[in-house]
């Protein structure tokens, strides 16, 4: 096991890392902005570094400074948590080559997994099923064009083959509308993820979100843990978790997981990672892998009891996964609402100094938060405060839990999303199961 990591992220799953760290002896670097400084996780580190000011490409994304701080502390590895670093294949190999261990994939499995059409294209080499569509990049013949959404059938979605969170994706409708949105989008993929590459996809109208959770080591060993339904979507961002997804049969699960583990198999890879498929009128359909520890990992381990952070690092360390496939169990069900420092409807961001905080409690509540009272939450990042999470025996009583845990929930000062997050969770169809991803925006276009 390592001596020491650096952790090269903020907020709550910082403070996450942390804690499986010491769960496991292991010392703490926490790199934090200046902006930062007072946040739980470098209050608690072992050691704590400045990398630079508030802004993002300053700090957490500044390369250079990220290694420099491991090698002053001395550290053994570096932990990327998710967003910033934690999928840059660049990133992960310049840790290598100076010396420490990347928490996460190699970065040629990253660089794979990054570009949508080489992910296909080993997803369906694994027997996957994978949305129909180009499966290779747009050319710029229009005609071949045009014939391809023809044969595809519309609607259409245009993508990004570099995209990411939810960015460099377009919906058309009809064919008058398709040249000029690859062109759009092309656009857009060449600025935003330096790469103006397109493929060309089925558009699901109605798809659920559903995930598979996997782990593998570096001996070949993989196992998964199941799914998760994140269709309470707002702008292909997710605001509810649960696991398990409902109404998806047990057989279905373990064959669409078995599946996932002999794509990890083929393609070498190593640590936690989720893939993401849509599914409708019962089929799956492949969209992207995340390689990376993901924000909804805690309704995973809360129906499992397996700690996946604490699993990334000691396969990172060198250890053979310490469960096999027989051993993961599906206990109950989990329900987890992203919490977070906006308008609960207008979604603008809600920055400012928290006078009061109060956690909520009791039995099958979780609450993963770096936030406390006279926290400020800073206008430079993401805007989430925390995530709470509730277990119970059964859905309906996981339902009752968080919708119980919210009245409990107190953050005077600024404005969070809770009375959205009171609404769904009361909502008739979100308490029946099996919205689809399009359900939250429709729901708002209401009000």
């Amino acid at each position: 096991m390592f001596d020491k990591i650096v952790i090269a992220n903020r907020g709550e799953i910082a403070l996450r890392i942390l804690r499986a760290c010491r769960e496991l002896g292991v010392k703490t670097v926490a790199i934090h902005s200046e902006v930062d400084r007072d946040l739980k996780h470098v209050k608690l580190a072992d050691e704590s570094v400045c990398i630079g000011p508030a802004q993002p490409g300053e700090s957490y994304l500044n390369i250079p400074a990220v290694i420099a701080a491991a090698e002053v502390a001395s550290a053994d590895a570096i932990h990327p948590g998710y967003g910033f670093l934690s999928e840059n294949a660049d990133f992960a190999e310049q840790v290598e080559k100076s010396g420490f261990v990347f928490i996460g994939p190699k970065a040629e499995t990253m660089r794979m997994m990054g570009d949508k059409l080489s992910a296909i294209a080993a997803m369906k080499d694994a027997g996957v099923p994978c949305v129909p569509g180009s499966d290779c990049a747009l050319g710029d013949d229009a005609a071949a064009n045009l014939a391809l959404g023809r044969e595809v059938g519309y609607p259409v979605m245009i993508k990004a083959s570099g995209g990411g969170g939810g960015r460099g994706m377009r919906p058309v409708f009809e064919e008058k509308s398709l040249l000029e949105s690859i062109e759009l989008t092309r656009g857009e993929a060449a600025a935003a993820f330096n790469n103006d590459s397109v493929y060309l996809e089925k558009y699901l109208e109605y798809p659920r979100h559903i995930e598979i959770q996997v782990l593998a080591d570096n001996f070949g060993n993989v196992i998964h843990l199941g799914e998760r339904d994140c269709s309470m979507q707002r702008r292909n961002q997710k605001v509810i978790e649960e696991a398990p997804a409902p109404g998806i049969d047990q057989d279905v699960r373990n064959n669409l997981g078995e599946l996932c583990a002999e794509a990890c198999r083929r393609i070498d890879y190593r640590g936690a990672g989720t893939f993401e498929f849509l599914y409708e009128k019962g089929n799956f359909y492949f969209i992207e892998m995340n390689t990376r520890i993901q924000v909804e990992h805690p309704v995973t381990e809360m129906i499992t009891g397996i700690d996946l952070v604490k699993q990334q690092l000691l396969i990172a360390s060198g250890e053979k996964l310490n469960v096999e496939q027989g051993d993961v169990n599906f206990a109950g069900h989990a329900i987890e609402c992203r919490i977070n420092a906006e308008d609960p409807y207008s979604f603008l961001p809600s920055p400012g100094l928290i006078n009061s905080y109060h956690a909520a409690g009791g039995f099958g509540v979780r609450v993963d938060s770096h936030v406390y009272s006279g926290y400020r939450v800073p206008a430079n990042y993401d805007s989430l405060l925390g995530k709470l999470i509730c277990h119970g025996k059964t859905r309906d009583e996981a339902m009752t839990k968080i919708e119980n845990a919210l009245t409990e929930c107190v953050f005077e000062g600024i404005k969070t999303n809770i009375p959205l997050h009171q609404d769904l969770v009361r909502n008739d169809d979100f308490r029946a199961g099996g919205t689809d991803i399009h359900y939250l925006e429709r729901l708002l276009d209401q009000k």
